[in-house]
């Protein structure tokens, strides 16, 4: 079975609840594992939060969540100033860049683009197995 959406959101700090709860509702009636559950809308929630903070007033940004069988791809889609992952991933935490961090964590891929019309792109993508399934062997 396979749940796909896009949102798209005004910049405000009550999008970002919105669309974790979206996440969370699509991967809850999929039965994935509470865990794994937990970890992407964790990381959801870190880049909307960025872009919330980030970006210029009256400005909207995209969310799109698409969920197979096995992994779960979201982009994160907006127009604010952007940065240099390479920069920020240096940086102490006190100066920025905890969340970078906390999102490479909870994720198996994570990549920042900028797409040919200007507008920034976050890519997460998580495994919806947090640990190899054990076969039961038959032992008759």
């Amino acid at each position: 079975m396979e749940i796909s959406f896009t949102v798209k959101l005004p910049v405000d700090v009550d999008s970002v609840p919105f669309v974790r709860g979206l996440c969370r509702q699509a991967l809850e009636h999929l039965r994935i594992d509470r865990a794994v559950v937990e970890e992407t809308t964790l990381a959801l929630t870190e880049a909307c939060a960025n872009v919330v903070e980030h970006s210029g007033e009256h400005a909207e940004y995209e969310v799109s969540v698409e969920i197979s069988d096995d992994v779960c791809r979201i982009t994160v889609l907006d127009d604010g100033a952007g940065f240099d992952p390479g920069e920020v991933a240096d940086r102490a935490p006190v100066e920025g860049g905890a969340g970078l961090k906390l999102m490479q964590s909870l994720v198996d891929r994570l990549d920042f683009r900028q797409d040919p019309d200007g507008r920034h792109r976050v890519g997460l993508e998580k495994r919806l197995s947090s640990r190899p399934q054990l076969r039961l062997l038959d032992r008759r």
